[in-house]
């Protein structure tokens, strides 16, 4: 006979989702209200603010799109892509390879530029993509590669396409509200991220930017979108309109309130302050690990701080200690993906669940798994590693 759900409670320290906030929990339990009730419609004009305060940008069209960041990515391609168009994409990891996918089913064909997963896109190879195909109207790339935990240079990139007369299109899942992101000075054209990892919401919503260059070609555009509920054109109605609302769908609610509580916690400890916590804690996680006699996967310079990938010692069995610490420790790290399944953790340090315990608790934790499965290493060494780096 089923019964009511209850959870094991976990510590979230894998690619998403991360920790959420007892705050934004608790905002989640909130009486339901009509998604066109005017309190809900204030709420909405607030959402956008704090949108626009974490993404940096005044782009009047900064909304929440009610499904996840997949929906998000989906969004930007659907709405600036016809039939016919050339792409070029940047892969690096898996989320490229995704980006590639949404071209191709948009009619319009990608131009790709492949760099080592793990490394960050090479400038230098997207000019000369740009140059080999000067009909290509837009460059879509991964700032923060969840799938490696390499970070690219946004600012250059997307100068590279206005150099180019291109649009950009920016995948941000993991980088919103854990690495500096400055859409409007860089001249983003659409970024769009999800709540599920720096934001510490829940899963289920995607923060989307569209730059008015990229409203213009939306509107533009030669024939229909071919999304109906990712049309930006009728979605605009209702997130985008100054007075009277038109109904378009039925938004997640109580999934607003609790993305509304965590963008305040983020404007509460100020975007600077929280960069600086993230780069922080990753000091303190890395310097535990390797003290563990682990190695990072990711060159220092293009680490994430939010997500850390760490090569798997040869001998090791991937699952079994990824196992062991989810059932002896409650505790969740993320497997490799695509060319790095098997050879990689990827351990995040993601919005509330960035801070020193959690740092303890991983090494600690780790440390158990790897000496019973016969790898040497000093978990006392570790942490006090990690304790040094906090300034403990």
């Amino acid at each position: 006979m089923s019964s009511s759900f209850f959870p094991t409670p976990r510590t979230l320290m894998g690619p998403g989702p991360s920790d959420v906030s007892p705050r934004v929990l608790g905002a989640l339990s909130r009486p339901t209200i009509g998604h066109l009730d005017p309190q809900f419609i204030a709420l909405m004009d607030d959402v956008k603010g704090l949108l626009q305060y974490a993404f940096q940008t005044e782009n009047a069209l900064t909304i929440p799109i009610s499904a996840p960041g997949s929906a998000g990515m989906e969004s930007a391609f659907v709405n600036l892509l016809s039939p016919g168009d050339t792409v070029i994409v940047c892969q690096n990891g898996v989320f490229g390879g995704r980006m590639r996918e949404n071209v191709e089913r948009c009619g319009a064909t990608a131009v790709m530029v492949e760099d080592a997963w793990g490394a960050p896109v090479d400038p230098e190879k997207v000019r000369e993509a740009f140059r080999k195909n000067p009909q290509a109207s837009v460059l879509a790339f991964v700032y923060a590669e969840t799938s490696t935990g390499a970070r690219s240079d946004a600012g250059t990139l997307c100068a590279i396409a206005k150099e180019f007369g291109a649009l950009s299109i920016v995948d941000a899942v993991t980088a919103l509200a854990g690495i500096d992101l400055q859409v409007d000075a860089w001249g983003a054209d659409v970024v769009y991220s999800g709540t599920q990892k720096c934001l510490s919401c829940v899963p289920g919503i995607s923060p989307i930017t569209f730059s008015p260059a990229a409203v213009e070609r939306i509107q533009n555009r030669p024939g229909k979108v071919q999304s109906w509920f990712l049309d930006m054109q009728l979605v605009m109605g209702y997130w985008g309109g100054d007075s009277k609302r038109a109904y378009h769908h039925t938004a997640p609610v109580n999934a607003m309130y609790a993305l509304h509580e965590s963008l305040l916690i983020v404007k509460e400890e100020g975007l600077e302050q929280s960069f600086a916590r993230h780069h922080r804690n990753h000091t303190a996680l890395v310097a535990g690990l390797e003290a563990l006699g682990l190695s990072m996967a990711v060159a220092a310079d293009y680490r994430l701080p939010q997500l850390n990938a760490v090569n798997i010692p040869d001998g090791i069995d991937d699952g079994a200690i990824r196992g062991a610490l989810l059932n002896d420790h409650n505790l969740e790290i993320g497997a490799g993906l695509g060319a790095l399944a098997g050879k990689t953790w990827r351990i995040g340090l993601m919005g509330h669940a960035s801070n020193p315990g959690n740092i303890k608790r991983c090494l600690t934790a780790l440390g158990s798994a790897l000496r019973r499965s016969g790898y040497a290493c000093d978990t006392e060494a570790a942490l006090t590693a990690a304790e040094i780096a906090l300034g403990e």
